[in-house]
C-alpha cells in the first residue's frame, strides 16, 4: 500500500490511506467554490477547484463575466498521493485559517486573467442540510455542504486592467462541498434511457446583510415534493445563534418564454412565527456551467479526464447573438436583496430550472 502525506495525521475515518476515500463510488467529490463581486453589476467572479479521488483528477477554475464577455481560465491534471496540494495549474487555493480565511490565486497566464484574493468570513461557517437524493433507485447525490458569506481584499487584473479588491465593497459567498454527484465522464445510460430525470428545479440564495447573512435553499421533484430545504440567519455575532427561518417558499418571475429570473421573492418566518419577505433585483446573471464544468460542455467536465495537465481559456463575447443563444443552465447572479424588516443587502441568487415542474406550470 502506497502512503499519503496526510496519513501522519490523526485525521483517518477508516483503516485505509488517506490517499483513499471511504467509498468506491466513482462519483466522490471534494469541492470548493467562491464568488466575488463589488456589490453592484460589474464585474463579477466565479472560482472553484475540486479534487475526484475516485477518477484520479483534480481540476480548477476562475470564470470572469465583465462588459458583457464571460471568460474562464481552466485547468486539470492527474491527483498526485498529497491532496493536500490544492493548485492546478495557475490556480490554486489555499486555507489560511480553518473556516475563516482562505486565499485564491490565479498566477498570470497568456489568457490576461490574473487573481490573488483573500477571504475573510464574515459569518460563521454554517453547515448546510445533508443532500440526498436517489435516481431509478440509485443514490445520485449524498453530500453535505458549508456555506458562508464574507468579503474579500486583493486584486483582479484582466488584460492589463487592475481591479483593486476592498473589504468594504467586494463582497461574495463560499462554499465547501463534498461527497457523492454525477461528475466525470458521462456513464451509460442504462435505466435512465428508459426513465429519463423529468425535471430540475433547484434554488439557492446566500445574501449578505451588514450584520447577518440569510441562507436559503429549495430543490424540488418535478410534482413538487421537497428535496432539500433550509432558511437561516446566520449572525455575524459568533456568541449569537442562528435563526431558524422556517419552511422557505420562493416565488421566481420569469422572462416571457424563457426560464431566465427577473426578479424573486422569498417567503420566509420569524422565530415569533412573525412573516419575513425578502425581494431579489438580478443585477448580473453568469451562466456559471459555461466553460466551468459545472454544465453540459461535452469537452469539459468536474472531473473528466484531460490528461497529466492541460490548461486553457474560452471566452464567450455575450453581444453577439449567436453565443448568447448558447447559454444554457444554472446561472448564478449578483443580486440586491430587500427585506421587509428594512435590511438591503448583496449576495447570490442561483437558480437552475430545467424540465417540468408542476408548482410553477413548466412542462
Amino acid at each position: 500500500m502506497t502512503l499519503s502525506p496526510l496519513d501522519d495525521y490523526a485525521i483517518h475515518q477508516a483503516p485505509i490511506s488517506m490517499r483513499h476515500v471511504a467509498t468506491s463510488d466513482r462519483n466522490f467529490y471534494d469541492r470548493y467554490y467562491f464568488n466575488c463581486h463589488p456589490s453592484s453589476d460589474e464585474p463579477f467572479l466565479v472560482a472553484g477547484l475540486g479534487q475526484y479521488p475516485n477518477l484520479g483528477v483534480i481540476d480548477g477554475f476562475v470564470a470572469v463575466l465583465h462588459d458583457g464577455v464571460h471568460r474562464v481560465v481552466r485547468a486539470s491534471k492527474e491527483l498526485t498521493l498529497d491532496r493536500m496540494d490544492t493548485s492546478v495549474g495557475p490556480i490554486r487555493v489555499e486555507v489560511l485559517e480553518p473556516l475563516r480565511r482562505l486565499r485564491v490565486v490565479c498566477e498570470p497566464n497568456e489568457w490576461g486573467i490574473e487573481v490573488d484574493l483573500t477571504w475573510d468570513g464574515s459569518v460563521p461557517a454554517h453547515a448546510e442540510e445533508r443532500h440526498f437524493l436517489r435516481t431509478n433507485e440509485r443514490v445520485t447525490f449524498d453530500s453535505m455542504r458549508l456555506a458562508q458569506v464574507g468579503r474579500w481584499t486583493g486584486a483582479i487584473v484582466m488584460d492589463g486592467r487592475r481591479f483593486d479588491v476592498t473589504p468594504d465593497r467586494w463582497w461574495g459567498s463560499r462554499d465547501r462541498s463534498w461527497g457523492i454527484r454525477p461528475v466525470g465522464e458521462p456513464e451509460p445510460a442504462g435505466i435512465a434511457a428508459a426513465r429519463p430525470m423529468e425535471g430540475f428545479y433547484w434554488v439557492y440564495a446566500p445574501m449578505q446583510f451588514d450584520d447577518c447573512a440569510v441562507l436559503c435553499i429549495v430543490q424540488e421533484r418535478p410534482d413538487g415534493t421537497r428535496v432539500l430545504e433550509q432558511a437561516v440567519r446566520v449572525w455575524g455575532d459568533e456568541t449569537r445563534p442562528s435563526d431558524d427561518l422556517g419552511r422557505p417558499e420562493v416565488e421566481l418571475r420569469f422572462r416571457p418564454g424563457t426560464r431566465e429570473v427577473t426578479s424573486a421573492t422569498w417567503h420566509l418566518r420569524e422565530p415569533d412565527g412573525s412573516p419575513l419577505r425578502i425581494d431579489v433585483e438580478p443585477l448580473l446573471p453568469m451562466f456559471v456551467g459555461k466553460g466551468t464544468g459545472y454544465g453540459f460542455d461535452a469537452d469539459w467536465h468536474h472531473g473528466m479526464w484531460q490528461g497529466r495537465l492541460v490548461v486553457e481559456a474560452v471566452r464567450y463575447d455575450l453581444s453577439d447573438p449567436e453565443v448568447a443563444a448558447q447559454m444554457f443552465g444554472i446561472v448564478d447572479a449578483v443580486s440586491r436583496f430587500t427585506a421587509s424588516d428594512g435590511r438591503v443587502g448583496h449576495g447570490l441568487f442561483e437558480w437552475l430550472v430545467l424540465g417540468r415542474h408542476d408548482p410553477s406550470g413548466l412542462g
